[in-house]
This record gives structure tokens, sequence and C-alpha cells, in this order.
């Protein structure tokens, strides 16, 4: 799902994570960055971003394989993302935005930017890919 000409921070990268207090801004509409992850902790993710209260979850696409989830972000979300597992591309506003064709080739949407308005917050985000880790890591250990 990363495009060509966009820089890639993986979850290695150090910097300031973002909080519920200093996270970038929503977007409305406009570049944003995108958070790639398995497509098993995405899916989990998702559900519980959206048993959440209010807009918790923006536009999300997959890929054709369904091997990944990408949750678009605000833009500058990758200089600080630092989870595990995940990878997070900074687009610098070249190609990705909040528009109803799908961003990359081989992708298409999840939840399209019609039926969610705003990017996904890199804070609640965080938080909702540790409980999906910690919920499938789980579950893997009962079988």
């Amino acid at each position: 799902m990363v495009d060509a000409g966009m820089k890639t921070t993986s979850s290695t990268t150090a910097g300031r994570a973002p909080t519920p207090d200093h996270s970038p801004p929503p977007l409305t509409d406009g570049p944003c960055d995108l958070v790639t992850v398995p497509a098993r902790q995405g899916l989990e993710a998702v559900d519980i971003l959206r048993r959440g209260a209010g807009d918790a979850v923006g536009p999300v696409l997959h890929d054709d394989g369904c091997d990944t989830l990408g949750f678009l972000v605000p833009p500058g979300t990758a200089a600080a993302w630092d989870v595990p597992g995940s990878t997070c591309t900074e687009t610098d506003g070249r190609g990705m935005s909040l528009n109803p064709e799908p961003l990359v080739e081989g992708s298409d949407w999840l939840l399209p930017p019609g039926e969610v308005d705003l990017a996904t917050d890199p804070a609640v985000l965080r938080a909702a890919l540790g409980e999906a880790a910690r919920l499938i890591e789980a579950a893997d250990n009962c079988r």
C-alpha cells in the first residue's frame, strides 16, 4: 500500500508520540499520512474504534490481497509514529488526500471518505491498535 515517492517511517523510529492533549488536528480535506497494519490487527482496531464514542475512525483502505489495512491520519503523524508492527507513510501532500478514489493502485476502501469525514486521530488509533494486539494475543493463546 506504499506508493513510490512517499517517505515511510517504521515503528522503530524514535520520536515524540502524539497524545490526546497534543495530537495533530483531524483533517477535513487535503493531504494525509497513512498508517499501515496487518489486516487482522487493523480489522480489530476498526471494530474497537467504531464501538467508541463519536467519529473515532476515519477513512480506511485495504489492499487487494487483504493482507493490510491503511488508516488515513493527519499529516505529520509519520514523524512520531512508533507503534510496533506498523508503518506510517509520510506523503508531504504527494497524492494522498481524502477523495472517493482509492489512493494506491491495488487497494480499495473499507471505510470510504464519504462515510467518514475526518482522518483517524493518531493517539486514538495507537490505543486501538494496542488493544487489538492484546485481544489477538489472548485469542491465539486460547487455542
